[in-house]
């Protein structure tokens, strides 16, 4: 059995008393930081051994609980804050154990995705997660340009170093009236929204002489209908998405997504050959 268990993501009251009986019962927990497992362990006495399990174990690790779950064991996976695989380790072992025919089973909690959402003010009918954006400017760009007409909220996480960045990109992407939420600190003690249109948090966030703590960055839905048909040729539009730092077939990817073209019909275009494969 594999329990894929969610913790707090910052208040320790945040967890559920299902969450706190199956890591006491589990024979092992895989954990990606043990220190940081064993101190919520320590808090409700939980004394199940840890094993760490984390991005550069992956592979290794997840054969190894999978082999040890088919003889019996049952394991519990967490991360060290929030749903395991929600932009964190996880996705080998559920694979790995689902693959060997063993039962998983979610115990569901607190996510900062869902908690952001919920106190945002913004349209929960319909939303997106992205999980982090890219750290590369051409990059983040063309990600926030596909939610450019979105009918429903995005999601992102974004580092306090980058937020500043990201926002100046969606007043660029998006325009500076677009309806944006930055939440920071969920859960904690210095747990913070920031609401307004694009222009107006980036100017907010511009005022803070620090910026620290998980950020969880959310845009509102499009009220405007598409634009015209950009005019520039295919080609010119790929190029400059590569200028700024895409890789040439993410580019033909961007560029085909945004006209409602076929990827190999692009790149044809651009490359004079259709015989390559375009993933």
């Amino acid at each position: 059995m594999l329990y894929v268990v969610a913790t707090p993501i910052g208040n320790l009251e945040d967890m559920t008393h299902r969450a706190t009986r199956v890591l006491g019962e589990v024979d092992v927990i895989a954990c990606e930081d043990t220190r940081q497992t064993r101190k919520l362990l320590d808090h409700y006495g939980i004394q199940t051994a840890v094993t760490s399990y984390h991005e550069h174990n992956e592979t290794a690790r997840a054969k190894e609980l999978t082999e040890r779950m088919l003889g019996g064991a049952k394991i519990a996976l967490v991360t060290d804050a929030g749903t395991p695989l929600i932009s964190d380790p996880g996705f080998r072992l559920v694979r790995a154990a689902l693959d060997a025919g063993v039962k998983v089973v979610p115990i569901p909690g607190v996510s900062a995705v869902v908690a952001a959402l919920s106190g945002a003010g913004l349209g929960t009918d319909q939303f997106r997660f992205g999980g982090f954006l890219p750290a590369k400017q051409g990059q983040r760009r063309a990600a926030l340009a596909a939610v450019k007409y979105d009918a429903g909220t995005a999601v992102f996480y974004e580092a306090p170093h980058r937020i500043l960045e990201a926002l100046a990109d969606i007043e660029t992407e998006l325009g500076p009236s677009r309806p944006v939420v930055v939440a920071r600190e969920l859960t904690k003690m210095h747990e913070e929204f920031v609401r307004g249109t694009a222009r107006e948090v980036r100017l907010a966030f511009e005022a803070k002489t620090v910026i620290k703590g998980e950020i969880t960055l959310l845009i509102g839905k499009s009220d405007v209908a598409p634009e015209a048909d950009d005019p520039r040729p295919v080609a010119e539009a790929v190029a400059e998405l590569e200028r700024d730092g895409m890789p040439r077939m993410d580019a033909v990817k961007h560029v085909a997504r945004a006209r409602g073209l076929a990827k190999r019909d692009v790149y044809k275009e651009v490359f004079g050959s259709s015989k390559v494969r375009v993933p």
